[in-house]
């Protein structure tokens, strides 16, 4: 039998994981900094909960969990499929933490306080097709304000993507829209009915370009005037302000996308006060697949790579009411770990030594070295170095040569002179040096 995970799902090696921690931790420590609070969620939700709150697209590519039991008993398997789905399926794998995150407030709203701030670092699942940049199972970093309409939250979430990628190296362009201001265009256009077909459309231009998109747009029920009526969104040019001065006439009598330039001037306000070291810039194309998003929207893509948006959000001003809890705005985002994995090894931006098992490692001689050997471990260790003594008293070159595959930095030889001195001999594997030294010394050197 071939052993083999299923696609799109992936193993991951130590030095891959230390990479991984890398960008999570440095991730955390950002939102620790903007004072989030962590939790966590099931990654089985209840179907209920899920269904309905991404699109149709995203709908289909909801993992869902079979029943326990005899699922199959009395169902007419010869119906279409989304008439036997539920029958035989009622949870299904994650496909996102915002839903879940929704789902979560309203069941805990006894035991959290609002406005709440919470980060959550864990996997989703999309039945997706893998390819380039794109899993059936990834991490998401999310970190969602809730219970505040208050649009300096949007400007935090700015600065943490600032911060974020700053630290991680990476040079990024932040791009903000409105989903006010798309309603406010289907508005313009007479298509009020399909603001959601038009956001699903124009939210591929980056990927399939302006005419795929028109077409897409016939497709889905416009006619040729509504979609000519589009090409002055697409013609807008100049700085955010000069856009949404342009946009503020359009909108004359247009109530909804009227208040979604006001957002947008308001929140690029905020941005200019902070001046940010990414790119930031109005992208009225901007469009975000996913349906509860009523406000601002966030995407965020790296420059010199061929990878999609590492980054993304928005606010969503209902999205507890579909669980009970009407009238609670939240807004977030969400950093795609795995994509960000992808742009650092691309632009070979991970620090050097972040595959490294050891600093420290004891050459193991036999019985008559190895308490000094242990104790002297222990000592390092207690002392916040990671270090080894080999299992085996194999030959000094097979340790040797696992030092040098292992990258461990220093190794320690203990031997009769160095027990009755009290002595540590240490090897500088980077430099060859060697030398005898107490182990105060030693605590010294790696200290330094």
């Amino acid at each position: 039998m071939k052993c083999s995970i299923p696609k799109g799902t992936r193993d991951f090696l130590p030095t891959e994981m230390a990479r991984r921690n890398y960008i999570f931790d440095t991730i955390r420590q950002v939102f620790k900094a903007f004072a989030f609070e962590p939790i966590e969620t099931p990654s089985l939700e209840n179907l209920s909960t899920l269904m309905g709150k991404y699109g149709e697209e995203g709908d289909k590519l909801l993992f869902k969990v079979l029943n326990s039991g005899d699922f199959m008993e009395g169902v007419d398997f010869s119906q279409d499929y989304h008439k036997v789905a539920p029958k035989i399926c009622d949870r299904g794998l994650r496909y996102d933490l915002t839903v879940p995150f929704a789902r979560f407030v309203v069941q805990h709203r006894d035991q959290i306080s609002l406005p709440f701030r919470r980060y959550q670092l864990q996997p989703v699942w999309r039945a997706d097709r893998p390819q380039k940049g794109r899993y059936r199972e990834f991490y998401q970093c999310d970190a969602d304000m809730i219970g505040s309409t208050s649009l300096l939250n949007e400007l935090e979430l700015v600065q943490m993507i600032d911060a974020v990628f700053e630290k991680l190296g990476i040079e990024v362009t932040l791009k903000i829209n409105n989903r006010k201001v798309l309603a406010g265009i289907a508005e313009l256009i007479g298509a009020p009915d399909k603001l959601v077909d038009i956001t699903v459309a124009i939210d591929k231009l980056d990927k399939i370009g302006l005419d795929n998109v028109r077409q897409e747009l016939r497709e889905r029920g416009l006619d040729e005037a509504q979609i000519k009526a589009l090409d002055p969104v697409f013609e807008l040019n100049g700085s955010a302000q000069e856009k949404l001065e342009q946009l503020s006439r359009l909108f004359e009598g247009n109530e909804v996308g009227t208040k979604g330039v006001a957002e947008l001037k308001e929140l690029f306000g905020y941005v200019d006060l902070v001046q940010p070291k990414c790119e930031v810039e109005l992208d009225l194309t901007l469009a975000r697949g996913l349906n509860y998003y009523t406000g601002a929207i966030f995407e965020v893509k790296a420059h010199n790579v061929s990878i999609g948006s590492i980054c993304g959000g928005g606010r969503y001003d209902n999205l507890t009411g579909i669980f009970g809890m009407p009238d609670v705005s939240g807004v977030g985002i969400s950093f795609g770990a795995d994509r960000i994995y992808d742009v650092l090894t691309e632009l070979e931006k991970f620090p050097a030594n972040l595959g490294q098992s050891a600093q420290i490692i004891f050459i193991n001689f036999g019985a008559e070295s190895l308490p000094y050997c242990i104790k002297s471990a222990a000592r390092l260790r207690a002392a916040g170095f990671s270090t080894l003594v080999y299992p085996d008293a194999v030959k000094m070159k097979k340790q040797m040569e696992f030092a040098n595959k292992n990258h461990i930095p220093y190794v320690v030889f203990v031997g009769e002179t160095e027990i009755s001195s009290n002595t540590l001999t240490v090897k500088n594997m980077t430099t060859g040096e060697q030398s005898t030294v107490t182990m105060e010394q030693l605590l010294d050197m790696m200290q330094a």
